[in-house]
């Protein structure tokens, strides 16, 4: 398996404020891999690296074998991004939406409108793709952010939380997306709070205080912590933390 993120001593600071601490790991191809870590552990700061949209104070990283520090629009290139907090517009509509980051993304546009109308039957969408984004219900949102964060087929695909505030079975039906896009290929990296979507995840790594304390798959993670869940395990580690926000 090709190694498609890999970080050695990856660190981030603010001023005297060590954000990201000599983080090393790796990730390879069609893995989903889970990047956990309570509020101000570093999580959000190391994403920002890996996208390219913050330089690393010091160490190395490297997304789709594009140097993060000197090759940021490589990067964000070859991967997608979807974050709970904004992934599309909610004044355009479901097409336009498409369209739009199709666009931006630079997928040709004659590829654009037959992939679109696949994307909106796979998603059982087609009747709504002249309706305002803002209309649909929260989980037809996340799917539909979703499939617009990979419409490129990007080598990475970044998850921030992607299905904070909907329903169990709505985060059901999203991870079936996510193990979809899996067997194209794609590699998925996620960050979230729900320690039941932690064990959907091929291998995870926890962050306390900036570092990474556990990296390992749930199975063993929870022999590890003589554990019998993933929140268990999540908790242990977690109350070793001394601080709480970046």
């Amino acid at each position: 398996m090709n190694t498609v993120i890999e970080t050695k001593n990856l660190t981030k600071q603010f001023g005297d404020f060590t954000a990201v601490d000599r983080i090393s790991f790796s990730v390879k191809k069609g893995e989903i891999f889970g990047f956990l870590g309570a509020n101000g552990a570093g999580k959000t700061t190391a994403m920002r690296m890996l996208c390219g949209l913050s330089k690393p104070t010091s160490g190395q990283g490297f997304v789709a074998g594009f140097d993060i520090a000197r090759q940021t629009e490589a990067v964000k290139k070859s991967i997608g991004y979807m974050s709970q907090k904004f992934s599309l517009y909610e004044d355009l509509t479901v097409k336009e939406n498409i369209r739009l980051f199709a666009g931006i993304y630079g997928v040709k546009e004659k590829t654009i409108l037959p992939k679109m109308e696949e994307t909106l039957s796979t998603l059982g969408l087609s009747n709504e793709k002249n309706s305002l984004v803002k209309a649909l219900p929260l989980g037809w949102k996340q799917k539909l952010a979703f499939s617009v964060a990979i419409f490129h087929e990007p080598q990475i695909v970044f998850l921030d939380e992607p299905t904070g505030g909907v329903d169990p079975i709505t985060r059901r039906h999203f991870w079936e997306l996510i193990y979809e896009a899996t067997e194209r290929g794609i590699t998925v990296f996620v960050t979230t709070h729900y320690m039941d979507e932690a064990e959907y995840c091929n291998r995870l790594s926890i962050m306390v205080d900036g570092r990474i304390d556990a990296l390992d798959t749930p199975a063993h993670l929870r022999a590890q912590f003589r554990a019998e869940t993933m929140d268990e395990v999540f908790r242990k580690l977690a109350r070793k933390a001394t601080r709480t926000e970046i």
